[in-house]
């Protein structure tokens, strides 16, 4: 599994937004964005510092599967977490999860200072999208730009995730409000120049590579631990 995710850097590209020539603006380029954090997990004790990654979001960062089951060790930041530890073996790792089930971006908003940023973190990823669906566009829009700016402010690294699939949506539609979402997260991940992890197009990839998506699924809106192998990967990506 962690050799895996490890190697995912070189093999798994097709899934993540890449800061393209000559478009304005454009999300932080995967191969740079985080260097520096990278640089500081290859500092060998007693020169180094512990590397805080926050886990920000709703069920599916909060490991649950098949409701009410949790499995926290199959979920994406444990998997991330593990292989970065791998990666970066002198390295003191923290992976904090801050999700709630259940929450959409305006929750995750009003706690964001006293919850997230008070870890002191260096990167935070964000994945709200699939609950965000009840609460419209233009709300997830808001909530979304004021964590961004917040963590801005602190210097801290940001990684959009679009959402993970929902069986019940058309991921063939433009129109179907989980598309939508993604399509705004993109435009905010080049609005603000920071990381973007397309974890919808990861699925979308699979699906055209002739998968099926409810493999990938402990439950109609939340993956298995197959469908969360696809998110670490595009996750490690970022970690050069």
């Amino acid at each position: 599994m962690r050799n895996l995710l490890i190697a995912a850097g070189a093999t798994f590209t097709a899934a993540v937004f890449a800061q393209q020539p000559g478009t304005n603006p454009s999300a932080a380029d995967r191969h740079s964005y985080l260097a520096e954090i990278s640089k500081l997990c290859q500092i060998d004790w007693p020169k180094n510092r512990t590397v805080n990654i926050v886990c920000h979001g709703h069920s599916v960062p909060s490991g649950y599967f098949k409701t009410p089951e949790v499995r926290t060790f199959e979920a994406y930041p444990y998997l991330l977490h593990a292989a970065l530890a791998e990666r970066f073996p002198h390295a003191v790792i923290n992976v904090i999860v801050t999700a709630i089930g259940g929450e959409n971006s305006e929750g995750g908003s009003r706690r964001f200072e006293s919850e997230v940023l008070n870890h002191r973190p260096d990167v935070v990823s964000i994945d709200y999208a699939l609950n965000d669906r009840g609460i419209g566009l233009e709300r997830a829009r808001k909530a979304w730009i004021a964590m961004i700016k917040e963590a801005q402010v602190k210097g801290v690294k940001v990684l959009l995730l679009t959402p993970t699939p929902d069986l019940s949506a058309k991921l063939d539609s433009p129109a179907d409000p989980l598309n939508q979402h993604a399509e705004q997260i993109r435009q905010l991940a080049r609005e603000y120049h920071v990381g973007l992890v397309d974890s919808l197009a990861a699925f979308q990839q699979f699906a055209k590579a002739g998968g099926q998506i409810p493999t990938l699924m402990a439950q109609g809106n939340h993956p298995n631990g197959k469908g969360h192998e696809l998110v670490a990967k595009a996750l490690v990506e970022w970690f050069p």
